[in-house]
C-alpha cells in the first residue's frame, strides 16, 4: 500500500462510533481497521453491566476482520465520543500486535492534529508465543 486513505479510515472510524453502545462509562469509541486485503473493518465499543465482559472498538474490529478471513492490518484509526485522542489501551495493543505489530495507528487530537504512531512505538517488546 502505497499511501495511508487517513481520511476515509478516521471517517469510517467516526462513522463506526454512532453505534457504540457505552451506557455505563460513557466512553465511546469507534475504530477502522485497513486489511491488507484493502477492506476497512469497523468495531465499536461494546460495554456490558459485568465490565470484564466489554470489548474495545479496535478489539472488536479485529475481530471483525478475523471473521471475515483477514489476519493482516496496515492502519487503524479510532475515533472518541468525547473528542481528544483515542489511544488503544494495552489490552487491544497487544491483539493488534499479534496480527500486525508494525500497524500504524492513526489519531485526530482535540484540536484537529492527525497524529500516527507505528504499533510498535506505542507497545514495545510485546508479548510474543509463536506457534508452528
Amino acid at each position: 500500500m502505497a499511501v495511508l486513505p487517513i481520511a476515509k479510515l478516521l471517517l469510517a472510524a467516526a462513522e463506526a462510533l454512532k453505534f457504540a453502545y457505552a451506557p455505563y462509562s460513557g466512553d465511546a469509541f469507534g475504530a477502522a481497521l485497513l486489511g491488507a486485503d484493502g477492506v476497512i473493518y469497523t468495531g465499536v465499543t461494546a460495554e456490558n453491566a459485568s465490565f470484564s465482559a466489554s470489548l474495545c472498538a479496535e478489539h472488536a474490529a479485529v475481530a471483525k476482520a478475523l471473521s471475515k478471513g483477514c489476519r493482516k492490518f496496515s492502519a487503524l484509526a479510532i475515533a472518541a465520543k468525547k473528542g481528544g485522542l483515542a489511544i488503544p489501551c494495552g489490552r487491544c495493543r497487544q491483539v493488534l500486535a499479534e496480527f500486525s505489530p508494525d500497524l500504524t495507528v492513526i489519531l485526530r487530537s482535540e484540536k484537529g492534529e492527525i497524529l500516527t504512531y507505528k504499533l510498535t512505538e506505542m507497545l514495545p517488546n510485546t508479548f510474543n508465543l509463536r506457534v508452528n
